[in-house]
């Protein structure tokens, strides 16, 4: 056996260990930890076995083991009950691109669960479980408790199903056949919210949404998601830039951010050039599906037919947009972190979801007297002002209608009850402290990740959280055993964002609060935030949903 100090200089040089994807030599006990890929017959147990995406982490047996020879090495994992909620939200995200698949995930599981989707027309009763869609890219979704009385309350968790993109323009075609002087054929895109473009820079990118398909006489939709890497934005050589350019890797979002989807190979392409195009016939019917056709990428069209199995003619439009093609993963050296696209805001998608989901599970409608419901809406990150944002009348008018189905609205004293019994968690993510820029932060008011919650306050008014209201969640996280809830509030010298909070309690006259998980690298392509977060969020999800109006009552007015 080598001894301890031995064995850390062997560790340390590059030059007396190997390493590699299938083989591990410890020179801690002399033997294999992992068999080399195709042996047989090594019975010794891996010091890692595979994530969500077929990728190592570690083995929490072996790594105590190891920790129990040499008490410094701390276990590879986080926390195995951590990890089933993070993979699960993994899939979740992999699975939804774009609003229009967060809420096709979403509306998946609520059916699975029981709920139904509700004629807005229809009445509604104790123990009902129903959910509607909005344009397919929002959704609200509820629960009527088995003890309702009228002038209970609304529980409400919203979240926003949207996040920053590169959105294929109306007309996709940018590049002639030929494919100009690079003989490459590229998409023109428009860029949606405040992304950080420069990450969208070198990656495996797919196209996902929506597509129109003419059929028969009627116009169906379909959505698809193309998850292999048709399209790339290049970076330009380092060889090729001044060293003013490279220092500030200043970029044209309409010159440099064009993907490019083919080579330009005559015999790739399907359909005409511009140039050989026959023209339409204005008493043709079909006249105004030709010209719209003739504007978009041949290329393009073509694989969302296949992909779509349907005529390419019979395309006749479409909301597409980009996204990074590489699966959710666990990281860190003990999976304490998830490594993801559109974390801001799936996850608080997905644990709204889940939230209301185990209410229903484990029979929370029975005992509630409340309305318990989520809403998911689209078009936060430009603002929140369209039919399908939270700007929109769509929650007003839910509460209306689901407290007119039950008999409330025809009273308006019980209705002003109603409002004022209700409340609201905004939830979206919240910035935690940068290790690189901790400086950014205000010194009092940094998150960490994995650490609890994070509750947003601004005192002008740009996140809708006060004393009351953050007083509700900081006893809902005390009752539910939680850590305590984080703070964010901005420095002086910097600007603050806002979220959905301040605008439907403006909208409803709810009582709202401002708050999510913590994360890094917010409108990136690839975001992190912790895995013990998810964790800590739904159970405060799960707490407000069973212990809210307990809360509530115990609060001086």
């Amino acid at each position: 056996m080598l001894s301890l100090g031995r064995t850390r200089r062997l560790l340390s040089s590059s030059t007396n260990m190997r390493l590699n994807n299938s083989f591990i030599f410890l020179a801690i006990t002399g033997t294999s930890a992992w068999a080399p890929t195709g042996r047989a017959g090594n019975a010794k147990r891996p010091l890692h076995t595979t994530n969500h995406n077929n990728r190592p982490f570690a083995d929490v047996t072996h790594s105590r083991r190891i920790r129990k020879l040499h008490g410094t090495m701390p276990p590879l994992t986080v926390g195995e009950e951590y990890l089933p909620l993070a993979r699960d939200m993994m899939s979740f995200i992999d699975s939804s691109p774009d609003p229009y698949h967060v809420v096709k995930t979403s509306a998946d599981q609520l059916e699975a669960a029981g709920f139904q989707k509700w004629n807005e027309s229809e009445k509604v009763g104790p123990g009902d479980k129903l959910y509607f869609t909005r344009n397919r890219s929002t959704l609200v979704a509820f629960t009527v408790g088995a003890r309702y009385k009228s002038g209970c309350g609304f529980k409400i968790i919203g979240s926003h199903t949207d996040s920053p993109n590169l959105k294929v323009k109306p007309f996709s075609k940018r590049s002639d056949k030929s494919g100009g002087s690079s003989g490459m054929i590229q998409l023109g895109v428009e860029c949606y919210g405040g992304g950080l473009w420069h990450t969208w820079f070198d990656r495996d990118l797919g196209v996902s949404g929506r597509v129109f398909v003419r059929e028969g006489e009627g116009i169906t939709q379909k959505l698809v998601k193309i998850d292999d890497a048709i399209l790339r934005i290049p970076n330009l050589a380092i060889h090729l830039q001044t060293a003013d350019e490279r220092k500030a890797f200043g970029l044209n979002k309409e010159d440099h951010l064009a993907p490019i989807i083919a080579s330009a190979v005559k015999d790739m392409l399907e359909g005409k050039s511009d140039e050989t195009c026959t023209p339409c016939d204005e008493k043709d019917e079909f006249a105004n599906d030709k010209e719209w056709a003739k504007k978009q990428e041949p290329v393009l069209l073509q694989l969302l037919a296949e992909r779509l199995d349907v005529d390419v003619g019979n395309i006749i439009d479409f909301e597409l947009n980009l996204f990074d093609v590489q699966p959710s993963s666990l990281g860190g050296a003990r999976s304490e972190f998830v490594h993801a696209a559109r974390l801001d805001n799936l996850a608080s998608c997905y644990l709204s979801l889940r939230g209301l989901i185990d209410h229903v599970d484990e029979g929370g409608v029975e005992e509630d007297s409340d309305i318990s419901m989520i809403a998911m809406f689209d078009h936060e990150e430009v603002g929140s002002s369209s039919t399908t944002g939270a700007g929109s009348p769509i929650l007003q008018e839910a509460v209306k209608r689901v407290s007119s189905a039950l008999g409330v609205e025809s009273s308006a004293s019980l209705y002003d009850t109603m409002i004022q019994s209700s409340f609201v968690l905004s939830v979206d993510q919240a910035h935690a402290v940068h290790p690189n820029y901790a400086s950014k932060h205000e010194k009092n008011h940094g998150p960490k990740m994995n650490d609890g919650m994070v509750i947003k306050r601004n005192a002008n008014q740009r996140y809708a959280t006060n004393g009351v209201t953050g007083l509700v969640v900081r006893e809902l996280a005390r009752r539910a055993g939680l850590p305590p809830v984080q703070e964010f509030v901005v420095r002086n010298d910097c600007g603050c964002g806002s979220t959905i909070g301040p605008i439907i309690s403006t909208r409803t006259g709810i009582r709202a609060i401002d708050m999510g998980c913590p994360q890094l690298s917010m409108h990136s392509i690839r975001e992190t935030m912790g895995t013990k977060d998810l964790t800590n969020g739904l159970a405060l999800f799960r707490a407000f949903f069973k212990d809210f109006a307990a809360v509530d009552a115990s609060i001086e007015g």
